[in-house]
C-alpha cells in the first residue's frame, strides 16, 4: 500500500468508526456555511456547495440537517467564518499542518498553540512547512456505486485517468483516487457526468516524505493529533509520520 493509500485509508475507517458523528457533522455545517456565503444556496449553481453537500451524504447526515444548514447560512446574523491555516512541528520533529474554519482567529491560534506547547510541539511562521506536503485531490469511491450503474472497473479507470487521475487504488470495497490540486474541479465534473457519488472528495496535503517513529514516540504525536481535532474550529490535521501496520492496527 502506498504512503498516499496509508493516509487516505485511516483518514475514511476512522472518520466511519468515529462515534462523535457530531464532529462530523459540525465541520460539514461549517463547509456549508461558508459555501453559501461564497456562492449563494442554490447547488446546480455552486460547485462548493454541491460537494459539501454530497460529502454531507457521504456521512450519512440527514437532509432536513443538510437543508437546515444551508437555510441558516443564508441568515444574515449567520457566524462569519473564515479559512485559516497553522503550521507547526510536533514531538520528534513531525511536521503538523492544520486547517481550520473559524469565527474567532484570536481564539483558534491560542488553542492551536497551547496545544502544541502541551505536546512539546511548536507553532511556525505561516509557510514554513508548507514544502513538506503535496495538495491532492483525494475521492473515495465505493465499489457499490459502480455496480449500481453496472460500469466496469476498466471503464471507470480510463475515465477517471482522462479527467487527471494521478494514481488510483481498489481495496476494502473502495476505490481511492488522486489528482493534482488543479484537476480536483475535472474530476468531480467526471464522477458527476458518470452520475457516480464519491463517499468523500476533499483536497488533502499528503507529505512528500515521512518520519518513523518508534510506537511509544508515535502514540504521543498521535494524542496531539487527536486533540486538535477534536476542536471546533479545527477541520483537518494532517502531518508526516508514517503510518505503520502496526499503528493503523490500533488507530
Amino acid at each position: 500500500m502506498s504512503g498516499h493509500s496509508k493516509w487516505s485509508t485511516i483518514k475514511r475507517k476512522k472518520g466511519a468508526a468515529d462515534a462523535r458523528r457530531s464532529k462530523i457533522f459540525s465541520r460539514i455545517i461549517k463547509e456549508i456555511s461558508v459555501a453559501v456565503k461564497e456562492g449563494g444556496n442554490d447547488p446546480d449553481g455552486n460547485p462548493r456547495l454541491r460537494l459539501a453537500i454530497a460529502n454531507a451524504k457521504g456521512v450519512n447526515m440527514p437532509k432536513d440537517n443538510i437543508q437546515r444548514a444551508i437555510s441558516k447560512a443564508g441568515d444574515k446574523n449567520a457566524a462569519d467564518f473564515q479559512e485559516v491555516t497553522y503550521e507547526g512541528y510536533a514531538n520528534y520533529g513531525v511536521a503538523i499542518y492544520i486547517e481550520c474554519l473559524t469565527d474567532n482567529i484570536q481564539r483558534t491560534v491560542a488553542s492551536v498553540r497551547s496545544y502544541l506547547n502541551k505536546y512539546e510541539g511548536k507553532l511556525e511562521t505561516k509557510g514554513a512547512l508548507a514544502f513538506l506536503f503535496d495538495r491532492k485531490g483525494v475521492f473515495t469511491i465505493p465499489e457499490k456505486a459502480l455496480r449500481e450503474k453496472e460500469m466496469e472497473e476498466d471503464d471507470f479507470m480510463m475515465e477517471v485517468i482522462d479527467a487527471g487521475a494521478e494514481e488510483a487504488e481498489n481495496e476494502d470495497g473502495f476505490y481511492t483516487i488522486y489528482t493534482a490540486m488543479e484537476d480536483f474541479g475535472n474530476m468531480v465534473k467526471k464522477l458527476e457526468e458518470m452520475d457516480i457519488e464519491a463517499e468523500n472528495a476533499e483536497l488533502q496535503r499528503i507529505p512528500k516524505t515521512t518520519v518513523k517513529l518508534e510506537r511509544e514516540q508515535a502514540q504521543k504525536v498521535l494524542k496531539l493529533v487527536d486533540t486538535l481535532e477534536e476542536d471546533e474550529d479545527v477541520q483537518n490535521v494532517f502531518h508526516n509520520m508514517e503510518l505503520t501496520e502496526e499503528l493503523m492496527a490500533e488507530m
